[in-house]
């Protein structure tokens, strides 16, 4: 299966929110912020969630897209949740479980094989 680097999944995310907010892409870095940087609203950051979901297999819930204000936090975000195999270092950003370790993240998730 494919594994995705932070590499590639910040071109993604740049990628589709310089076609969505028609904006150069040169201006988009990993500190860049949704609403203060690009003026993104709710609409334009509910399609990127869709994006990522779609793209990545991760599942966001409404809580955790709250928390991501920067490019950087997104691509960390799909680094930590992306399913094992699918992608993004076999899971946790440190090559170990998805989702940190903190409780209840992995199951939100839904990998195959977990325990609760």
């Amino acid at each position: 299966m494919t594994e995705y680097t932070r590499a590639q999944v910040f071109a993604l995310i740049r990628a589709h929110l310089a076609d969505e907010l028609d904006v150069e892409e040169s201006v988009i870095g990993e500190e860049t912020r949704f609403k203060d940087d690009l003026e993104a609203d709710s609409l334009d950051l509910y399609t990127l969630v869709q994006e990522l979901e779609d793209t990545y297999g991760v599942s966001m819930s409404d809580e955790q897209a709250a928390q991501i204000l920067t490019v950087g936090q997104a691509v960390d975000f799909v680094l930590a949740h992306a399913p094992a195999g699918g992608g993004a270092n076999g899971g946790g950003l440190d090559g170990g479980p998805a989702g940190g370790g903190r409780p209840g993240e992995d199951s939100e998730v839904g990998l195959p094989g977990e325990r609760e």
